[in-house]
């Protein structure tokens, strides 16, 4: 019953998150990264970087948009910017599934990292709720790590807002997220995702999933993340 509560507030703001972002035009496109491929070494080394972005990243972004010139899923989704594919998609829809969530969670996962030290640091009303809802940030990151080595398999770790502005951490299978309505065990506005698929992090640190993330945690851009987490904050009231 919560789940469909959720549902049907994601399908209320579906409008809103339309207009912030933009009409959805014929053929989703990859942005370019917002640092080089070398730029957050030791962390994310550059060959992982560019096997990552050039290839898996884009074989997401293809594979969604030419699912989505076939006439089954035009009807379906043809007219929706890609958060509204996500809310809408359902199990049945696997392509849609796999290649829609590949492609915003690396979008997401790209710009929650940063090499520049100063933005690595949580602040204003998102340390606030960090403190609120988890008790301080050294925890937020516990949990964080508990979440990755807990994922069994390819997945993401999530850190997201509810509705009513509440922070929780999440993981979820594969490319899936927690924007999914119809298919997310708790449903919640994604503020930060951590990729944790072994083409993530194997030539690093090969086995070492928790290693990678710590590695993760040093770099991420808190500064976007505090942005995603006032935005959409504005778009859940």
């Amino acid at each position: 019953m919560k789940r469909i509560l959720y549902f049907v507030a994601f399908i209320f703001v579906n409008t809103t998150l339309g207009q912030q972002i933009g009409e959805h035009k014929p053929g989703f496109v990859l942005g370019e990264l917002p640092y080089a491929l070398d730029a957050l070494e030791p962390a994310i080394d550059k060959e992982t970087m560019n096997i990552h972005y050039n290839k898996h990243h884009l074989a997401y972004l293809n594979n969604l948009n030419a699912a989505l010139l076939e006439d089954l899923y035009v009807k379906e989704y043809g007219d929706l910017p890609l958060e509204g594919i996500l809310l809408r998609v359902g199990e049945d829809h696997g392509v849609i599934r796999n290649n829609a969530g590949g492609h915003y969670n690396h979008q997401l996962f790209w710009n929650c990292l940063t090499p520049i030290k100063e933005k690595r640091v949580p602040s204003g009303l998102l340390l606030q709720a960090i403190q609120r809802d988890f008790g301080s940030f050294d925890k937020l990151k516990e949990l964080l790590l508990l979440e990755s080595k807990n994922r069994f398999g390819s997945g993401w770790v999530w850190l997201c807002k509810d509705l009513n502005g509440v922070l929780f951490v999440m993981s979820t299978p594969n490319q899936d997220n927690p924007l999914m309505a119809r298919i997310s065990n708790r449903v919640g506005i994604p503020i930060l995702g951590i990729d944790v698929w072994e083409h993530a992090y194997y030539l690093k640190y090969q086995n070492k999933r928790v290693d990678y993330v710590k590695s993760v945690l040093e770099i991420v851009n808190w500064s976007y993340v505090s942005e995603q987490y006032e935005k959409e904050f504005e778009i859940g009231k």
